[in-house]
């Protein structure tokens, strides 16, 4: 298996050590990404990868490594701590330049048959608003499982949680990277998911972007191809 972890922040703290041992108990490959340091470019707001194409992003060749290796992973986990109920601006902006690959715009089919993780940490609360920033990507990327897991760790620092947490953490890790495992390639999109997933086929079919209306036909998605099927 291959599992990609992208880090909302470059601080390896409590929201960066859960998801670096769920990684580790799923096994296999893994690759890393710290934002903002692996990419910090905030969108543009130009719309160009929406109507052009997503390489005429200024930020594009900046970005392809990261995407390249979301194509690649079956299990794509985002990490985010809590800043102010929401995921940090680094994981906000990076989400952002994939707004192209919504199911409305121009999905990968890969992503139908991955499965997704959102974790996110707080001393206190938040994790559930966390969860969701991140999650709406994954599921508007077409992700066909996705898991979340927030916990209040009551700590400022990974060395701070108290054994009790601790204790919970690992059981859980061990629980949801058993889930993952059991679940590889066998993962097939639900009924919310194919149901947005047809509503945009009616979009696309009616059509109002010729770029996203192209790549839909060229697919035959806008007929009788699916992408859960290739």
């Amino acid at each position: 298996m291959k599992t990609l972890i992208i880090n909302g922040q470059n601080h390896q703290g409590s929201t960066y050590h859960i998801g670096k041992e769920l990684a580790d108990k799923i096994g296999g490959e893994t690759k890393e990404f710290f934002l903002p340091k692996d990419f910090g470019e905030f969108c543009l707001g130009c719309t160009s990868c929406f109507t052009k194409g997503e390489d005429t992003c200024l930020h594009y060749e900046k970005l392809k490594p990261i995407v390249d290796a979301l194509d690649e992973a079956d299990v794509v986990i985002l990490t985010s701590p809590v800043y102010v109920m929401h995921s940090t601006g680094s994981m906000k902006a990076f989400l952002d330049h994939l707004g192209y690959r919504w199911m409305v715009h121009r999905p990968e089919e890969k992503m139908f048959k991955k499965q997704g993780v959102c974790i996110s940490t707080a001393a206190g609360a938040g994790m559930k608003s966390t969860n969701k920033d991140m999650a709406d990507s994954l599921f508007n990327w077409g992700i066909a499982k996705i898991y979340k897991y927030g916990m209040a760790v009551a700590a400022t620092s990974w060395e701070d949680v108290s054994e009790k947490k601790m204790a919970k953490i690992h059981k859980d890790m061990d629980r949801l990277a058993a889930d993952i495992k059991s679940n590889n390639g066998n993962v097939k999109p639900g009924i919310k998911l194919k149901a947005w997933f047809m509503l945009c086929r009616f979009i696309q079919k009616n059509g109002y972007n010729p770029k996203d209306m192209e790549y839909w036909k060229h697919k035959g998605w806008t007929e009788g191809n699916r992408p859960w099927k290739a």
